[in-house]
């Protein structure tokens, strides 16, 4: 299981990314799930913003010989994460 994070306004974002499947928490809470094995991935989420505000989110995984994680909040790159598989 690889875990990749982010901080955005103070909130904490958190994909978890297993063999079998991808999950999107927002501050704890569990935004969106992919079930089963996949090359590429997309999870979608929001988080309120102190003004109320809803902000979009939006993560990307996929990858062969390595994993590649992108996070995005309202279409901007917040952080982005490659790491290499082992063979």
């Amino acid at each position: 299981m690889k875990i990749f994070e982010a901080t955005y306004d103070g909130h904490r974002i958190q994909v978890e990314n297993k063999w079998k499947g991808e999950k999107l928490y927002v501050d704890g809470e569990l935004q969106d799930e992919n079930i089963g094995l996949a090359l590429r991935a997309t999870l979608t989420g929001e988080l309120k913003a102190d003004n109320n505000e809803a902000k979009c989110i939006k993560v990307t995984l996929g990858g062969f010989l390595s994993i590649h994680c992108k996070i995005f909040v309202d279409y901007v790159l917040v952080r982005s994460y490659r790491i290499k598989k082992r063979i």
